[in-house]
């Protein structure tokens, strides 16, 4: 076999730098965008945060010395560089209008839960997936792949908070398994607490999942290096664990990252039903007060962390398939 050059060597080099600030140039745009997105949709939300702050009743004086203070009565432009320039020297977007506290604080006192209930998720769906895809990939057109590829029909147009009640009543107040809601004291009592809301969530990424990786698997099954592998004799076990479901679990990856964004959405909703005190019920909270720092915050925090997740995701795809790194 011809082996490669110095030159082509050098010249893959720059492709995958050139790739890779390529990709970072993107992901910086995209926060960028979402930050001056995030400033004005949030100004452009009918209602006025003095008010809401002094109640109904206050003076037209004690009105205009609260957007004194807010910093409302600035112009529009002032406001936004004032945001800006908070945002990349303070890590945040200022303080909370009811509590006074750094929205950096309030977020980072429940980012924790919220994150633990992503990650829960990620993984149920992940095992979950996998093991209904490998059913239905090893049991082509029989019974059992029949009953799983019913399973993403009937589940894709379930809404998430009526998949968690329905769970509620089932596991908690029914059979008594878990507890309706909250989240339980040390890490046992957390996680025991957040099983419930992670199959919940798991719930609304794991069809997705199951149809690409059922598809991805079918068609490496019959594709022409597994059927030499079959005919050279080697066990069927190791073809699927070693060669089938490692070029399978590329694709499923990528779709996992760009549902990643549902999936922070869906953790956040799924928190009010469960009662859980993390990033969704301090957002419901936020949005309920008018305390738009907070919601800034929020939002931005969540996109920043999606656009990171997604950039992560392609990085390692990219890594990983050759065929993806020849092309670019």
């Amino acid at each position: 076999m011809k082996s490669s050059t110095p030159l082509s060597q050098s010249s893959g080099r720059n492709t995958s730098y050139s790739w890779l600030v390529t990709a970072l140039l993107r992901a910086l745009a995209v926060i960028l965008f979402v930050v001056t997105a995030v400033f004005f949709i949030i100004r452009i939300v009918p209602g006025d945060p003095a008010k809401m702050i002094l109640g109904e009743y206050s003076t037209p004086e004690a009105l205009e010395s609260m957007h004194h203070t807010l910093g409302l009565d600035l112009p529009l432009w002032e406001q936004f560089v004032r945001f800006v320039k908070t945002l990349f020297t303070h890590g945040d977007t200022g303080n909370s209008i009811i509590t006074g506290t750094s929205t950096r604080v309030l977020i980072a006192e429940r980012a924790p839960v919220t994150l633990l209930l992503i990650v829960m998720a990620c993984i149920l769906a992940v095992i979950i997936a996998l093991l209904l895809a490998t059913v239905a990939a090893t049991h082509k057109d029989k019974l059992p792949d029949h009953l799983i590829r019913i399973f993403p029909t009937i589940t894709l147009g379930m809404p998430i908070f009526w998949v968690g009640m329905l769970l509620i009543l089932l596991f908690s107040v029914r059979l008594h398994w878990f507890p309706v809601g909250g989240v339980g004291e040390g890490w046992l009592g957390t996680l025991y607490s957040l099983t419930l809301p992670a199959i919940t969530v798991a719930f609304s990424q794991i069809p997705t999942l199951v149809r690409s990786l059922r598809a991805q698997m079918l068609e490496i099954l019959e594709s022409d290096f597994v059927v030499t592998l079959k005919a050279a004799g080697l066990p069927s076990r190791v073809i699927l664990f070693k060669h089938v479901l490692r070029n399978s679990a590329l694709p499923t990856l990528m779709l996992l990252g760009v549902n990643i964004s549902y999936l922070i959405g869906g953790t956040l909703v799924v928190e009010q039903v469960f009662g859980i005190k993390g990033i969704g019920s301090l957002l419901f909270t936020s949005i309920s007060n008018r305390d738009f720092p907070v919601i800034q915050g929020i939002a931005l925090y969540c996109a920043i962390s999606v656009v990171i997740i997604s950039l992560l995701i392609e990085i390692i795809s990219w890594w990983l398939d050759p065929r993806t790194k020849g092309k670019q």
